[in-house]
C-alpha cells in the first residue's frame, strides 16, 4: 500500500485526523482525540504503529515478519507494520479497523454517540 493510499483509508474512518504532535517524523492519526495509527511517512519503505488486541498481536508478529512489536510504544498493545509488500492490503485494512476499533471502544459514550453521528461504524459492527 502506498502513502497516498494509506492516508487516504486512515482520514476515511469516521472521526479522523491527521496531526504532528511529535514532530515532523510521525504523522499521527487519531480518532476524536485519541491515536489509533502513527505513521513514519519519511522512512523507505514507510512504516505504520497500529493498536492491537494482545493476542492478536503476538499472532500477526508470529505470522508476519514485516509486523513487529511497537516502536516507542506498549510493546502488548501496539505492533509496528513494515510496509514492504509482503503483507496483503486487505490484512492491513484489517489491522487498521481494528486499531480503529479499539480506539473507540475505549472512549466514552458520549464520544461514541458523536461518532455514530459521523457515520461510525461503516460496516455495521463496533469491532
Amino acid at each position: 500500500m502506498d502513502y497516498e493510499t494509506l492516508c487516504a483509508y486512515l482520514e476515511s474512518k469516521p472521526g479522523a485526523r491527521r496531526d504532528m504532535p511529535f514532530g515532523p517524523e510521525a504523522l499521527v492519526f487519531k480518532v476524536l482525540d485519541k491515536m489509533f495509527a502513527l505513521v513514519a511517512w519519511q522512512a523507505d519503505p514507510l512504516t505504520i504503529s497500529l493498536k492491537a488486541d494482545p493476542v492478536d498481536a503476538l499472532i500477526l508478529r508470529k505470522q508476519y515478519a514485516a509486523v513487529k512489536p511497537g516502536y516507542h510504544m506498549h510493546k502488548k498493545h501496539w505492533n509496528t507494520v513494515t510496509l514492504d509488500n509482503s503483507i496483503p492490503d486487505d490484512e492491513l485494512r484489517e489491522m487498521i479497523d481494528d486499531s480503529y476499533a479499539l480506539v473507540v471502544q475505549g472512549m466514552t459514550r458520549a464520544n461514541q454517540a458523536r461518532l455514530r453521528d459521523m457515520g461510525w461504524p461503516a460496516n455495521g459492527r463496533e469491532g
